[in-house]
């Protein structure tokens, strides 16, 4: 009985969050109701409360996931080695592939840039902790390179997403991997 329960969490949720990310495709998340997503959905608007506040914690929850999902990525390599590095960024670029239809609302132009600044804080944390600057890089100004290499990595990430990935993860990964040894 307590799977079946959890399957329906899990689809109710699910569609829940589709009908969110569809919606914000042509509508800010300000301009977005609660009866809309229910709408969508069709589910009730007290089943949507059951799980959600309102629809801003439901794009939160959205962001949290893919936030939790990415810090797992990024744990499972040691960016201080090149091949790492090249394997892990290949990775993340293919959870960007199986979350596409997120990632190009979350990530583009119109979007409130919230994600993008909780994901460069992530990978922000992330760089400085595996000592990502090189050795002849001041330790004064090292934050700023993680920085520039982080804004730059992202910009392609999101120019990737908008050109409906038309390279393919590797090359992406490649190109990424090819500024750090330029910075």
């Amino acid at each position: 009985m307590n799977k079946k329960l959890d399957r329906r969490k899990k689809y109710t949720r699910k569609v829940l969050m589709d009908s969110l990310i569809t919606l914000l495709k042509i509508k800010s998340i300000s301009a977005i109701t609660v009866k809309e997503i229910c709408e969508r959905a069709d589910i009730n608007r007290s089943t949507f409360y059951s799980h959600y506040k309102d629809q801003f914690d439901l794009l939160a929850q959205i962001e949290e996931e893919i936030i939790t999902e990415l810090q797992m990525y990024l744990n499972q390599y040691n960016f201080e080695q090149e091949q790492e590095a090249l394997k892990m960024t290949e990775r993340l670029l293919e959870y960007v592939v199986s979350k596409y239809e997120v990632c190009q609302v979350l990530l583009n132009e119109n979007a409130d840039h919230t994600f993008e600044r909780r994901v460069m804080h992530v990978a922000r944390s992330f760089l400085i902790q595996s000592k990502f600057t090189h050795d002849d890089v001041d330790a004064d100004i090292s934050e700023y390179v993680v920085t520039y290499y982080i804004s730059g990595s992202i910009y392609v990430i999101k120019q990737w997403v908008a050109n409906n990935m038309d390279q393919s993860p590797k090359q992406i990964a490649q190109l990424i991997n090819s500024f750090r040894y330029k910075v």
